[in-house]
């Protein structure tokens, strides 16, 4: 009876089971998709506090670490006041930053609502400028014209827009605050507790998965703890540094006479758009520039050189020095990585993105090389009739591809020689033997 039970469910039958479930739950999704997005959208709300607490524990993971480790180690709770000590660090850091830019940063946005009838006119002399130029006809660039009356009407319109929901606004920032108090409790939570929670995670990985699987999922995750953890860390140590230097560098133009206004609210857009790789300058130039523009088109134009210099000495000098090689992606999946993770998650998904698909190649890249590796697949033999290809890895990797091709062409050379001039003295060394014999053997046969 045993037998013929584990003949009918068999890990094919089991495998096929799973696959037709699936695609009826699929189908059945797909046709409710209303439904299923509400049933997620609501869920996701529920457990976002602790998702954001979480991004909180592993983001203080690492000076909790540091403190535990070096300063507090002779201490008895040294992990409770390491993550006392990480949580005072964080709010202190967040206080000086508040104390010495958010004053700098509403002067700047009070001078900018206060002197936006002065910027909308010289925003417009720039219009008929550039029409003037190019002999476009005036009535063609009316659409580009603006003036106080008319963002004055479109304030009022959004007021009016937004006003019935006043009352469910603020509950929603009622209910994000008390999110936000769970977030941190839970975060402290986690700290405090996250070896039982890593051993119960493995307890439970172990008990339902074969151990080879399971140690590989171990060691995916700790890469991708290690990923996360350098490449975060390292683009907010580099953000700031550019705002600093974007800070520096505008204030110096300043004292040089080239006007550069709301200095401390254009440095701090570039800072924290700077997070973004590879789009990020970009993204926080745009509006800067904008800004400028309005007050003064030259200084728009230094800007945008300022902001392009910078660009280049953070992904060409600072970046690298910082960051390392914590990704080791091309630029073309970085690309990938930013569209996909911004296009499903927005600001948050365009940050995480990156590492996410640093993982994925590397672990890709590490499953193709031992299947070919299995397979006794040469990997040399991909660039056949591409005479380059493999001197230029090998002198990519070590600094020189022309060196490394000499010295390999000199050594194969050489060994090549060495073999050939081994055989040839073997063959002489056979040739004397015989001849030997041959002399030997003619001899006996003279005495005989």
């Amino acid at each position: 009876m045993r037998k013929k039970y584990n003949r009918i469910f068999s890990r094919q039958t089991i495998a096929w089971l799973a696959v037709v479930s699936f695609g009826i739950l699929l189908y059945l999704g797909l046709n409710n998709f209303e439904v299923v997005s509400g049933m997620l959208s609501r869920l996701l709300s529920i457990v976002s506090p602790f998702i954001t607490a979480a991004i909180i524990a592993f983001l203080l993971n690492m000076p909790t670490n540091f403190f535990e480790s070096t300063l507090l180690k002779k201490f008895r709770q040294k992990r409770n006041l390491a993550i006392l000590f990480s949580y005072i660090c964080a709010i202190i850091l967040l206080l000086l930053l508040s104390w010495l830019v958010a004053p700098q940063i509403m002067e700047s946005v009070r001078s900018l609502l206060a002197n936006v009838t002065l910027y909308l006119q010289n925003l417009n002399e720039l219009v008929d400028v550039i029409a003037n130029m190019f002999d476009i006809e005036p009535d063609g660039l009316d659409q580009f014209r603006l003036s106080y009356g008319d963002i004055i009407n479109q304030l009022l319109e959004m007021i009016l827009e937004y006003l019935p929901n006043i009352l469910d606004m603020s509950m929603r920032i009622g209910t994000g605050l008390i999110s936000a108090i769970t977030a941190l409790i839970a975060s402290i939570y986690m700290l405090a507790s996250k070896d039982k929670l890593f051993r119960q995670c493995r307890r439970i990985l172990y008990a339902f998965v074969p151990k080879p699987h399971a140690d590989e999922t171990v060691r995916i995750f700790k890469l991708s703890g290690e990923v996360f953890s350098s490449f975060l860390w390292g683009k907010i140590i580099d953000s700031a540094i550019i705002g600093v230097i974007c800070f520096i560098g505008m204030s110096v133009m300043n004292a040089l006479s080239i006007e550069m206004p709301f200095i401390p609210l254009i440095s701090v857009i570039i800072a924290v758009t700077n997070i973004i790789p590879f789009f990020g300058p970009f993204i926080g130039a745009i509006p800067s520039g904008m800004i400028i523009l309005m007050v003064n088109p030259m200084s728009a134009l230094w800007f945008t050189l300022f902001i392009i210099v910078l660009q280049q000495f953070d992904g060409n000098i600072l970046g690298p020095r910082i960051l390392g090689v914590s990704t080791g992606l091309p630029p073309l999946w970085v690309l990938i990585g930013i569209i996909v993770g911004g296009g499903l998650f927005g600001f948050p998904g365009m940050i995480a993105g990156v590492p996410v698909v640093a993982i994925l190649y590397t672990l890709i890249r590490e499953l193709i090389n031992d299947k070919l590796h299995a397979a006794g697949f040469d990997e040399d033999a991909c660039y056949v009739g591409i005479e380059d290809a493999p001197a230029a890895e090998a002198g990519h990797a070590a600094g020189g591809p022309d060196e490394n091709k000499t010295e390999k062409g000199e050594g194969a050379a050489l060994g090549e020689a060495g073999n050939k001039s081994s055989i040839n003295e073997s063959d002489v060394n056979k040739s004397d033997m015989i001849d030997k014999k041959t002399d030997n053997g003619g001899s006996n046969a003279n005495k005989n």
